[in-house]
């Protein structure tokens, strides 16, 4: 299984992108999905997820109300739409497939190679 982000770049603050991730070699298995972030300095941090069958999201605090994570069953993605971005949003990006105990924990099986978000002020 190959994930390959993409979406990022430089964005003033309030403004908006859109983050996708493209799962391939599935070989038709179904993975629940996660977003997560690491800033400069800091540790990485789990930002969204999506549990794949039953398509429920789940949120950090941070992002709530900003941001949003849904699949396109047809091109085999996840996205993270993000809005009224605001400079802490500043980060590397990362998707994750395939978590091994919760889609909150960082443990999961698959990651991609993260694409960075710099919002400015």
């Amino acid at each position: 299984v190959q994930l390959q982000a993409s979406g990022g770049g430089l964005v003033q603050a309030g403004g908006s992108l859109k983050l996708a991730c493209v799962v391939s070699g599935r070989a038709g298995n179904i993975y629940d999905m996660g977003w997560f972030r690491q800033a400069p300095g800091k540790e990485r941090e789990f930002v969204a997820g999506l549990i794949w069958n039953t398509r429920n999201t789940f949120y950090a605090d941070s992002v709530k109300g900003r941001f949003t994570i849904s699949r396109d069953d047809g091109k085999d993605t996840v996205n993270l739409q993000m809005n009224n971005l605001k400079p802490d949003d500043t980060a590397i990006y990362f998707c994750a497939a395939d978590p091994r105990r919760n889609i909150y924990d960082e443990d999961y099986n698959y990651w991609g190679q993260g694409t960075e978000v710099t919002v400015s002020s």
